[in-house]
């Protein structure tokens, strides 16, 4: 198991001995647990469910009657395995010793959201002069459109829904941890608001994974 869930809880720095300071996001790391063990045989595909963070609410039936024998759970995540499933079975937990300090992870979460912008904010156009008569037009994109094909080609950068979409940041490098508070420090910034849920993988493995919302 290469991959473990953990919270983003904000971003600080550090200093190292020759007093250079490196920007970090702390992720809390909570233990995770195995929910259900797919193998090729029974599921065509072999994978592993993790659970993570409690939840207080109640379930609808089917996830009940699914985490039945475990606590509520409010996320679930797959990841793609190998064929060796040694170790894993359902209820087991994953801890934060799974990574050392030092070593590389990509880490990838829901980026913050912005709602609805123009393409000033979105995709960082000029605008238009403020002179010479310009007028209500100051932020607008332009001509859009061309005299042959009468039509806006695909992929036209124009206003829409900003942020809100996966990403991943590879390469990361562990400063810290914490086992006794379960925290992990990375190098960097990581997507996402604070609170969100990341995915956290040791670089160099390719394993697929399957998100539940």
């Amino acid at each position: 198991m290469n991959s473990i869930l953990g919270k983003k809880i904000g971003m600080t720095q550090m200093f190292d001995a020759a007093g250079l300071v490196t920007p970090i996001t702390v992720i809390e790391v909570s233990p995770s647990v195995i929910t259900q063990v797919k193998t090729k045989q029974n599921d065509g595909y072999s994978a592993v469910q993790v659970g993570y963070d409690l939840k207080r609410k109640k379930m609808n039936k089917p996830l009940a009657g699914h985490l039945k024998d475990l606590n509520n759970l409010r996320y679930l995540r797959e990841f793609r395995i190998n064929e060796d499933q040694s170790g894993m079975a359902r209820g087991r937990e994953i801890l934060i010793s799974l990574f050392k300090e030092g070593e590389s992870v990509d880490v990838s979460g829901i980026s913050k959201s912005f709602g609805f912008q123009g393409v000033v904010k979105r995709h960082g156009f000029a605008g238009a002069t403020r002179t010479h008569g310009t007028k209500h037009s100051h932020r607008e994109p332009g001509s859009i459109g061309s005299t042959w094909p009468q039509r806006v080609i695909k992929g036209k950068k124009m206003a829409g829904r900003m942020g809100g979409e996966r990403k991943t940041v590879k390469n990361l490098k562990i400063m810290k941890i914490d086992q006794e508070n379960n925290l992990l420090a990375v190098s960097g910034a990581v997507p996402g608001r604070k609170g969100v849920l990341l995915e956290i993988t040791k670089s160099g493995t390719k394993a697929k994974k399957k998100i539940f919302k």
